[in-house]
């Protein structure tokens, strides 16, 4: 039994720049993810261990969906109060989060596929721990 429910995402904004992407918590409170995201065709397959974040923006990117998977320290209350979603998988467990854009459990390892024209919008990873962070552009095989 997972000591964490899911909980769904709702609209935040979302700011792309040259140094990262800015994101705007319902709350007020803003993050930064620094850098460029690394451009992925395929699947993304994600380290056990890191916390994981997938942000969807819509057509304008200007506003988006941000869902923390398996993130078991974030209390469920500051979700809803932030924006933020959650969804809680156990290995070997798929989900769509949204409409062209799929998370699964491979072990312990976190693995997503997106088709950003499916979303609409720009499908963006985060991974991250307490010694570092990436970020991904999930795209269309060219």
């Amino acid at each position: 039994m997972s000591a964490r429910n899911d909980v769904a995402p709702d609209t935040i904004g979302v700011e792309l720049t040259a140094d990262g992407i800015v994101v705007e918590y319902t709350d007020g409170r803003e993050v930064f993810y620094h850098g460029a995201p690394e451009k992925v065709a395929g699947t993304l397959r994600a380290q056990p261990g890191k916390l994981v974040q997938i942000l969807v923006t819509d057509p304008t990117e200007t506003e988006g969906v941000l869902t923390y998977v398996n993130d078991r320290d974030t209390h469920d209350d500051i979700l809803e109060t932030s924006g933020v979603g959650r969804v809680m998988l156990d290995p070997g467990e798929e989900e769509e989060l949204f409409p062209g854009v799929t998370v699964r459990l491979d072990g312990y390892a976190t693995e997503i596929e997106a088709d950003p024209e499916v979303a609409r919008g720009r499908v963006f990873v985060f991974e991250e721990d307490e010694l570092g962070e990436a970020s991904y552009e999930l795209v269309n095989e060219e």
